[in-house]
């Protein structure tokens, strides 16, 4: 089927299946993590990432694209998790950017959006590097920028943009000899193969039914209330359909079916005659939510495709009063006197969470390895730190491009100390002085990153050899800042040899953090072999309850 013009309806469409199709292989993305360890979360990264973007366009009525890629891109921004997130959004944001006066898309005007996403993104990042997302967003734009020289059919762009994608995708070994070592293909561009991927089946419908964005009930159920909420800050004179209708059809059964079920065709039908339209369907049932002055209008086009199952309607009007009165009496909370200079450590565990208070770390916020938080969290994290200005302690790298974002649209002056694990962001936090100026704490703070060697053990999930190093399926790792030394069978035999490859004549503190899976009577003996090596050194034990990493151990 040929398409010559992407209006409203279509966009929602690819975004939609392409949230669903990259949600769908996240797990997949997850498992070409370069490292064989248990955080591989490109993945989940982008595909929460993509909902944020996806579910911003679902929401919006606007029957202008231009006004819908807003959305998109200011979803993507607030969603942007881990750093393939976030260079997905800066690719998103360049696309939506050429877009925004479009009221619809030619074939020429999408091609212009693809390429215009490619400089967006390398444009944000400070240091590109081929052989990653980037190169298969390039290579992709460009495929596609030459077919639509030669045709209007939007349909045939895409496909060029997949293909490029997915041959730049299996060049990346080529160009990051560590893929090439491993036997994998850049994540991060995998990843952007399924949303465009996603884009083609949205746009087309080649997808078969099964693999079309069908939100489950609880999806949908969030998707309404966000609706609602939007409802409740109206005046009641301003609430144009009055009437809250949810309709649910048993396709192709009972005796008014007079019609077959086109997905497409059903939902414009319905988005003429109502607002904070809402449609879901599989092969057996569609759910419709919308805002209507005629839900009998609804309910009568339904039973063209099926019979009833579900039938509700609610006087939104008479409704509206109590909302607003309720929301009137809330009262928010008593704030203290802000701090001057707030500090936000980014971890995960308990033990680890106060121990970073005890340095002086005013807010906490739970993430790290597996669930980096978005930009959003990072913002409300800031608010909440009830501060005149912040310094973000990320502690860990992938966290960083998230919180750069943040601090960019943060209405309080925030600074990024890189801290890339927990121990570095400890050892920053013993150089803050609280009479110095923002930047110059920033400054000594990262000064200090270079005097602790961070360790960390886990267990690999798959065998590989990386750096000339043997690792086997469960297997235990040392991995000394950031680079795999050690892989035995036996966890600890793995801690102490790796702290016995960290340690040097100047070395006078280990600190060891036990994390969820690790154990305090293993900490203790390996402790005592540490001190067999050097009684000289002082070890400290504290229970972090981090997970994935059994043992942290830093060497100051």
């Amino acid at each position: 089927m040929k398409v010559t013009e992407i209006t409203a309806t279509e966009f929602q469409a690819m975004m939609r299946v392409a949230a669903h199709r990259l949600t769908k292989n996240a797990e997949f993305v997850n498992s070409l993590n370069v490292f064989p360890v248990p955080d591989g979360d490109t993945g989940t990264n982008m595909s929460l990432t993509f909902q944020s973007g996806a579910k911003a366009v679902n929401e919006n009525n606007a029957q202008a694209v231009g006004e819908l890629s807003k959305s998109l891109a200011k979803g993507l921004l607030m969603g942007a998790r881990g750093n393939s997130g976030v260079i997905s959004s800066q690719i998103f944001r360049g696309f939506s950017k050429s877009m925004e006066e479009k009221t619809s898309l030619t074939a020429q005007d999408l091609a212009g959006a693809f390429t215009s996403g490619v400089q967006t993104a390398y444009k944000a990042v400070m240091k590109p590097v081929e052989g990653t997302i980037l190169t298969v967003a390039r290579e992709g734009a460009k495929a596609g920028a030459k077919v639509a020289a030669q045709t209007d059919d939007i349909g045939a762009v895409v496909e060029a943009v997949v293909e490029g994608s997915k041959k730049a995708l299996l060049k990346t070994p080529e160009l990051l000899p560590v893929l090439k070592e491993v036997g994998v293909v850049d994540s991060g561009g995998q990843g952007l193969v399924f949303i465009y991927e996603g884009f083609l089946e949205g746009l087309t419908g080649q997808a078969p039914a099964k693999d079309l964005y069908t939100p489950d009930e609880a999806e949908m159920d969030e998707m309404v209330n966000a609706n609602h909420h939007q409802t409740a800050q109206m005046g009641t004179e301003e609430i144009e359909n009055g009437y809250c209708t949810e309709i649910m059809v048993a396709l192709g059964d009972g005796t008014t079916v007079d019609r077959e079920f086109d997905y497409d065709e059903f939902r414009n039908h319905l988005n003429g005659i109502g607002d904070s339209l809402l449609v879901v369907a599989d092969d057996e049932v569609v759910k419709v939510h919308v805002h209507t002055e005629h839900p009998g209008t609804v309910m009568a086009y339904g039973q063209h495709f099926g019979s009833l199952m579900k039938i509700k309607v609610d006087n939104m009007r008479l409704q509206h009063d109590t909302i607003v009165e309720n929301d009137q009496q809330a009262t928010a909370p008593v704030q203290a006197e802000p701090v001057d200079t707030g500090i936000i450590a980014i971890s995960a565990g308990a033990g680890v969470a106060e121990l970073f208070r005890s340095l002086g770390a005013t807010y906490i916020l739970s993430g790290g390895q597996t669930m980096n938080p978005s930009t959003q969290d990072i913002l409300d994290a800031i608010q909440a730190a009830n501060a005149k200005k912040v310094i973000l302690l990320p502690n860990n790298k992938n966290i960083f491009l998230a919180a750069e974002q943040a601090a960019e649209v943060a209405e309080i002056p925030v600074e990024i100390v890189q801290s890339r694990t927990i121990a570095q962001g400890m050892t920053a936090l013993l150089s803050f002085d609280p009479s110095a100026e923002l930047q110059a704490n920033q400054a000594a703070m990262t000064e200090a990153l270079d005097t602790v060697i961070s360790g960390q053990v886990t267990q690999a999930i798959r065998d590989t050899t990386l750096d000339g190093l043997e690792i086997k399926k469960d297997d235990y790792m040392g991995i000394i800042d950031g680079k795999i030394k050690v892989s035995t069978a036996d966890r600890q035999t793995a801690a102490i040899e790796m702290v016995q490859t960290m340690l040097d004549e100047d070395s006078e503190i280990v600190t060891i953090i036990v994390g969820e899976d690790g154990d305090m009577t293993e900490a203790e003996a390996i402790s005592d072999a540490i001190m067999a090596q050097d009684d000289e050194l002082e070890v400290e034990i504290h229970e972090g309850d981090q997970p994935v990493y059994p043992y942290l151990i830093s060497v100051e």
